[in-house]
């Protein structure tokens, strides 16, 4: 058994290259998750246990609307513009897309490199408050800033090569800083969409109490 997987099985964490830097109420975690070859196992969080066979499945619609008369009949005959939208008439409003303002998108619109942005901040956000409820923390406020960095190849293709959260948290407590502070470690660690991706991502979070 893999030296990664025997830690995951004594202490649930599965970090590789971890760091960890701590200066008062504001830590920095990278950390990097191992693809594969994770044991299935079920996680208690509070009094609710999670189990890890379980599968869950996720769909919406992608339409191009962008087609400005001619199709692609050349490459700068297009636009990149498109809707997302909810399947059999979920009711969920629809997200204007495009592509990057680089690769001839609408700056106005959504683009997919934003929405990855966006799904690590926004797991690593729900996971995070719902450790801190369970774990007694009152959070009052929570916010982040997060950014990606993406590098083009040669031939044209990309490749994400980073993402860092900012969070900055309010809780009720004082004396709880600290515990609010670590448990930044304990979401990323738990967020699908972080275990989903082979690239690092890094939290650089900030927990106030409130006055």
């Amino acid at each position: 058994m893999p030296a990664e997987i025997r830690q995951y099985v004594r202490s649930h964490y599965v970090f590789v290259g971890h760091a960890a830097k701590r200066h008062g109420t504001k830590s920095s975690y990278l950390c990097q998750c191992v693809n594969g070859g994770v044991p299935r196992l079920s996680a208690t969080i509070g009094s609710v246990t999670h189990m890890a066979n379980r599968t869950h499945r996720y769909e919406a619609e992608v339409t191009w609307t962008g087609n400005t008369g001619s199709g692609t009949s050349g490459y700068r005959d297009y636009a990149r513009d498109h809707d997302v939208t909810g399947v059999e008439a979920s009711g969920k409003p629809t997200i204007l897309g495009s592509a990057d303002p680089a690769f001839r998108g609408d700056p106005q619109r959504w683009n997919p490199e934003e929405l990855l942005v966006v799904s690590l901040s926004q797991c690593h956000m729900l996971w995070y408050l719902a450790l801190c409820a369970k774990a007694g923390i009152t959070v009052t406020a929570y916010s982040d800033r997060p950014d990606g960095v993406m590098s083009e190849n040669a031939e044209g293709s990309g490749v994400f090569t980073e993402v860092t959260l900012r969070p900055r948290v309010t809780i009720a407590e004082p004396s709880r800083v600290g515990d609010a502070t670590e448990l930044h470690h304990e979401a990323h660690r738990m967020c699908f969409i972080a275990n989903s991706v082979n690239f690092p991502v890094s939290a650089e979070p900030t927990v106030t109490a409130s006055a």
